[in-house]
Order: C-alpha cells, then structure tokens, then sequence
C-alpha cells in the first residue's frame, strides 16, 4: 500500500482544497491529512478566524479523500508523521516550492498544481465582516493591542476612549489609525466591540455599559474582582447575544493549550498537585502598588497561576489558604494552597518578592516541567522515572502574545460562541469568586 500525506489549515475550504485533495489522493492508496491546529499562516502573516480546527477537520472528511485526518500540533511534526505512518510520499501545494524539500530524505515529496483564482485568502476578504474595535482605557496595557490586532485577520482597531482625552489622543498620535473619542457615546457608534484596558476596580462598569450599549467585550485579566458581577455580566452579554470574553494571554497561547491537552490525555497519568509561580520587581510608584486602585500582587498576577490549577483540577476544591506578606496596604506576596478531593495545588505571586516562575505538574506516571516565564509558554517537558522516556516541546512565542486572544475573541463573533474552550465561562467566574474571597479576608494569614 503506497501511502500519501499532505497539510493545510482548510480554512474555508474551497475548490482548490479539493482539487488538491484530489490529487493527493491519486497519488497512492491511502491519503492521510493533517489539519493545521493554529491557522497560522506565517508567510501571510495572518491568524485566521472564521474557522476553529474541529469544523476544519469536519469539512476535511466531508470530501471523502481523507482515509485518515490528524491534527498538526507542533513544528517538526511531519518528519514525526511520516515516520509514525510510513508514508511514502509527502504532497503539498505549488506555491511551496522548494521549501520542503529537507523532507526528501525521509520520503518522496510532490508539488501540486494549485487551482488559479482561489483561496481561502479572496474568500475570506470577500465574506469576512472587519470587527471594528475600540479601546477603553489608553494606559500601559492597551498600547501593544493594535500592532498584535493588525496579524489577526478580520478585526480592525479604529478608536480609543479613556477618562483622559488627552490620554486618548496622545495613544491616537501613536496609532494613527485610531481615533480618539471624548463621548462614550460616539465611541460606541463607531464600534463593534470593545477592550477595556481601564484599571481593575473600573472593570465592571466598563464592560456593562460596552454590553449594554450593545458590543461585544474582550477585558483585561482579572476581569472582575467578585463572582457574582462575573456571573451577572456573563448572563447579560448572553441575553443581549454578545461575546463577553476575560483576556488571559496565556488561557490563548498555542503551546499552552497544547500541554492542557497532553496532560488531559493522561500521559503523566492522574494529576495530583499543581505547583505555579509567577513574580516581578516592579516600581513601587506605579498603580500596582496603590491600595485604592486595587493594587497587589493577587489582583495583578493571581489570574495567571489560578489558570492550570483550574483547567486541569477544576472548579469544585475543597478549601483555599491564603498566606501574604503586607506592605502599605497591599500584598506583596501571596502564597495560596487549595486542597481538592483528590489532589493539590499550590500558587506564589509576587510584586516585591522574587521567586522561581515555573510550572510543575505533578502526575502518578511523570511531570510537566514548564520553566520560567511559564505563563509564556514556548517549551515544556514531560519527564519520568526512565529519563529516556522524557519527551521536550518546543514552539515559538509570536509577538507580545495578545494576538491568539484577539484571534479567539473575533473567531467567537464570527461563529457566535458565547464561551471559549480555552477559558470558560465557569472557570472565569471560578477566579472571580477566587478575588473574591481573597478581597473578603476568608481562610487569609498574614506572614
């Protein structure tokens, strides 16, 4: 049996896909496909959104070429595929020629014809709605928004709105492209959706009046500081079918997601303690140490290492203990300890004490070891008591990373998913309620 593999992202699948399909197909006996997870086509410089990887792959079986479909995870996965399946050819598009050759020592590697004038790229820009978005609140954070929203296909930044007008149009002279607003209302008009960028404790009247006035909403991470605001918001935004969605950076990062799914799978077996760390040195004049603005290291970092502990042992634990240094009125370190029916979890933050920024995941067959800056994940291992069994991933971090948030945020309006497998719902209302209990002083020690 000669077998045939061949990739591609099939966003929009077309003619052309088929065609090539087609031909693939006719090259041997048996044609495995391997869908591409992230869409990202980098010589284009685009992610894409109108379609996620599973109703990729469904549109791949549809055309009855494909005997078998794979996801492609990772860089480097053909030579693994090829070698995993045996295949005997590899079989790409024209337009590639010449890069793949490296594969030609591993198997047979053809260049297709492509079908002329189509692709996915004249689809998607005749059909695809532009998301106009604008941003609440020109601080810090938001400066890095447009430049990370100009490679994610179908959204566009086009105005800016803060407390500050000339905090507003200082942020529109940087980004020219932006135009600065000093009514909410005109904002809104000219707008489809909304980032509030605005400090913490301004958060939930940022995203109600966005919702209320109609627009979708992507807010800054933690979204708000108690659960039944997070619930409330997200009903509303559900009643009004708006996107509401908490923006976590890591919750969106490619190699992330992927180590969620590979210890989800079992590979270091039952998850029985979650270690996450995350610090900085941070100068003490700026809003992160203010009390009034909801400084600290809880509120400013909490977020980031409350996420594996929630995505991998949930949203149901038993107790948390909160352990923190005070300064002025704010923590500057937090150590938290949750205990669940059938494992553990540990988490330090940090604005004035420096600790190991690692994650570690510990399992009955092996751990994952993610190194510091973990919450930027590009490689992690998973190692066991064989170290020859010990497997290392390796991806690359694009950009500041706020792209594959923007890029799940716009997918979700494209397709009207009012709740993201990466972050859900329930689990950013798990971290409210977290802040919460935290802003309450319940099971807290100060050390």
């Amino acid at each position: 049996m000669k077998k045939v593999i061949t990739y591609g992202t099939y966003d929009l699948l077309h003619q052309g896909h088929i065609n090539l399909l087609r031909r693939a197909k006719e090259l041997g006996d048996y044609l495995i496909v391997g869908v591409t997870n992230d869409s990202f086509d980098r010589d284009r410089g685009k992610l894409n959104v109108r379609n996620n990887v599973l109703e990729r792959v469904e549109a791949v079986k549809a055309t009855g070429f494909a005997d078998k479909v794979i996801i492609e995870d990772y860089v480097g996965q053909k030579i693994d595929d090829i070698q995993k399946y045996n295949v005997d050819i590899f079989a790409i598009g024209s337009d590639w020629e010449g890069k793949f050759d490296y594969l030609k020592e591993y198997c047979e590697v053809v260049y297709l014809p492509r079908t002329q004038g189509i692709s996915s790229t004249m689809l998607r820009n005749e059909s695809q709605d532009v998301v106009k978005v604008g941003i609440v609140g020109c601080g810090r954070v938001a400066e890095r928004f447009p430049s990370e929203a100009k490679v994610v296909s179908g959204v566009e930044v086009v105005a800016a709105f803060d407390i500050c007008f000339d905090r507003a149009q200082v942020y529109s002279t940087r980004h020219p492209q932006v135009i600065a607003f000093s009514k909410l209302t005109d904002f809104y008009s000219s707008v489809d959706a909304v980032y509030v960028a605005t400090p913490h404790l301004s958060h939930y009247e940022s995203i109600k009046q966005a919702l209320l006035a109609g627009k979708h909403v992507l807010c800054e991470t933690p979204m708000v500081l108690e659960g039944g605001q997070a619930t409330e918001l997200y009903e509303l935004a559900e009643q009004k079918g708006l996107i509401l969605m908490e923006a976590n950076k890591t919750a969106h990062c490619p190699a992330f997601n992927h180590l969620m799914v590979i210890i989800k799978s079992g590979l270091i077996g039952d998850v029985v303690n979650v270690e996450a760390s995350l610090s900085q040195l941070l100068d003490r004049n700026g809003r992160e140490f203010d009390p009034k603005q909801a400084g600290g290291s809880m509120y400013e970092e909490g977020s980031y290492p409350l996420l594996p502990i929630i995505k991998l042992l949930g949203i149901n634990y038993k107790s948390l203990e909160f352990y923190s240094r005070m300064e002025n009125g704010i923590d500057t370190f937090t150590h938290g300890i949750f205990y669940y029916p059938t494992a553990t979890a540990v988490f330090k933050v940090g604005l004035g004490v420096k600790t190991e920024g690692s994650l570690v995941i510990s399992g009955t067959k092996g751990y994952a070891y993610v190194p510091a800056p973990w919450w930027k994940t590009d490689y992690f291992e998973l190692r066991y008591e064989n170290p020859n069994d010990n497997k290392k991933y390796f991806y690359k971090w694009d950009g500041y990373g706020l792209r594959y948030e923007i890029q799940e945020f716009v997918s979700c309006i494209v397709n009207k998913r009012f709740s993201s497998a990466r972050l859900r719902r329930k689990e950013s209302i798990c971290m409210a309620q977290i802040m919460q209990q935290f802003l309450e002083r319940k099971n807290y020690n100060q050390i």
